[in-house]
């Protein structure tokens, strides 16, 4: 690739220069006043925010696909630009046949434009802060059967503190529905064993209260008996659950015990702790839980997240219908 100039930091190439000369005459068509911003914009990520010249290309070519959309329903004046534009923009990429990962780009690319436009006195505020991502439009949530569940739970079956350790961790997983950060993190002093209760530190530092079901009590009254005492080695620590050196439990150690028992008990599938998470949310609703009181536990600050485990429920009725209805499937 032959260099030709340099500007700063930055080579110019005749195969960018080309690029550069094609993407002008795509923007013929546009307003004057959107091919202002998408310069503006371009120079913002290259000079500004230190992008690589190659983000810099494909960010401007979803703003600029963005922008011909716009004027298309003519609407060129960002100040009339809203959420609504935005998911409409992204639907219609979709319909178009895009993908999920070419769909988080645009999102991602338009953003960064909307974070521009905030700053220049374009919009008063950012509108694409809680855009969900397009990926969660239809992607529902990984989840374990019950008999797969209990499978698992039951793997650890010896009296070993490692293994009492592991049983308490599971159970207790998947009677709160606690993210994994959120229960390495957890301490002594957020347990209430005999009213059966804990508190949870969330995102955000937001606080929730969760009720911890009876095998979980049990389960965890074992493992703060002798097995936790055994792992502490003589040391002092604050924290529930504890590595074999008497450590806090870490993510990755976490993450491995799961995947361990899941192996021992035959469980063919992926399973993480957030799997746990969605199984917990999953299993409730499926036994009539109030959706509300799923939200609570699981610290969602919007119903709309929860809500996708009701997807899940309403999915598996689709399917019993299809399969077992004699005029469900033709």
């Amino acid at each position: 690739m032959e260099k030709i100039l340099s500007n700063g930091d930055h080579a110019v190439t005749k195969e960018k220069i080309s690029a550069e000369e094609h993407e002008k005459k795509n923007q013929v068509s546009l307003d004057t006043s959107l091919v202002d911003i998408l310069g503006t914009f371009r120079d913002f990520l290259l000079i500004e925010r230190r992008r690589a010249v190659n983000t810099v290309e494909s960010y401007g070519r979803d703003v600029e696909s963005f922008f011909c959309w716009l004027q298309e329903k003519e609407d060129v004046s960002p100040a009339n630009w809203s959420k609504s534009s935005v998911i409409d923009y992204l639907k219609d990429k979709r319909e178009k046949g895009k993908s999920d990962t070419t769909l988080r780009r645009h999102l991602a690319s338009i953003r960064a434009l909307v974070r521009l436009l905030v700053r220049d006195g374009y919009v008063k505020e950012d509108f694409t802060a809680d855009i969900m991502q397009p990926s969660k439009w239809k992607r529902l949530p990984k989840t374990l059967s019950q008999e797969d569940m209990s499978k698992i739970l039951l793997a650890p079956d010896d009296k070993t503190p490692q293994a009492v350790r592991d049983r308490a961790m599971l159970e207790l997983l998947y009677a709160t529905g606690m993210r994994v950060s959120e229960i390495i993190r957890l301490k002594l002093n957020q347990v209430e064993l005999e009213s059966g209760f804990c508190i949870v530190h969330g995102k955000g530092d937001k606080s929730r209260l969760v009720p911890i079901g009876d095998a979980a009590k049990d389960m965890l009254a074992d493992y703060l008996g002798a097995a936790r005492q055994s792992l502490l080695r003589a040391r002092k620590s604050d924290y529930v659950f504890l590595t074999g050196r008497g450590g806090p439990m870490t993510r990755q150690a976490f993450w491995a015990r799961v995947k361990r028992w899941a192996k021992e008990a035959g469980v063919d599938k992926s399973v993480s702790p957030h799997v746990f998470r969605h199984s917990f949310a999953t299993h409730l609703l499926n036994h009539g839980a109030d959706l509300r009181a799923v939200q609570a536990m699981l610290g969602h600050s919007d119903i709309s997240t929860t809500e996708v485990y009701t997807h899940v429920d309403r999915q598996k009725l689709r399917g019993l219908l299809d399969k077992s209805h004699p005029r469900g499937r033709e």
